[in-house]
């Protein structure tokens, strides 16, 4: 079959720059991959998951040819992706969640987060917007996520404040039946990896952590590669 384009997509909740780095060595390996930005259909009016379905597939409008897609979501993107898939003008190959929440149809992120960090965001809310990411969790937890300092600081330069409605609003209703696949990092997310093991999908697994992207891309890169495969 034609090689597929590999359109990685950041979770709504940080940037683009999440991906850049894997998407480097992607690219030096031959593949062809998108980065669409979802932040302005993310924090925009909603409903927010359709928007940001539609600027997925508004990123593949100029691509030539007639390639499949894989549609590989981090985090809070995961549970977006078959909505995605559904919109993109293409064959949707396969799914790849990576160290991510799994789809829960007809229910919304709020619905399925721990009710502690639920408490904790509601007396956060301001004007109807959330706190960037950063600000969920301690100062020193992104800090040991991203030491680099320059690194730390490009991250966090790109961390929307989404509104509360973008947590409250559910997902679309339907399963995907496809090929999918699962890329596991840290630990955080072992349960969701079980969940796609015993649902029959290939996993592999990584020891490293939740923004592994970023500093160790060659890694995460290799690791989706092999994940490829196996969907295959």
């Amino acid at each position: 079959m034609t090689d597929p384009v590999l359109v990685l997509l950041h979770s709504p909740l940080v940037g683009p720059l999440t991906w850049q780095p894997v998407a480097a060595c992607l690219r030096r390996a031959g593949h062809t991959v998108l980065t669409p930005d979802l932040t302005p259909a993310a924090t925009g009016t909603p409903p927010h998951q359709p928007a940001v379905a539609e600027a997925v597939a508004g990123s593949l409008v100029d691509l030539g040819g007639d390639a499949p897609v894989v549609l590989v979501g981090h985090s809070g993107a995961g549970p977006l992706l078959p909505g995605v898939a559904r919109a993109v003008p293409r064959e949707a190959h396969a799914l790849l969640y990576v160290d991510s929440a799994l789809p829960c149809p007809g229910q919304s992120w709020w619905e399925n987060a721990p009710p502690p960090l639920v408490e904790q965001l509601r007396g956060l809310v301001t004007d109807g917007k959330l706190p960037p990411w950063h600000e969920w969790f301690p100062p020193e937890a992104v800090t040991e996520l991203l030491p680099d300092p320059r690194l730390r600081a490009d991250f966090v330069r790109e961390l929307p404040r989404l509104p509360y409605t973008y947590l409250t609003e559910r997902t679309v209703p339907q399963e995907w039946t496809g090929r999918a696949g699962y890329l596991l990092l840290s630990e955080g997310y072992r349960p969701d990896a079980r969940v796609a093991l015993r649902a029959g999908l290939p996993v592999v697994e990584r020891s490293a952590h939740h923004l592994a992207m970023l500093t160790a891309p060659q890694l995460v890169s290799d690791a989706l590669a092999d994940l490829l495969t196996e969907t295959r």
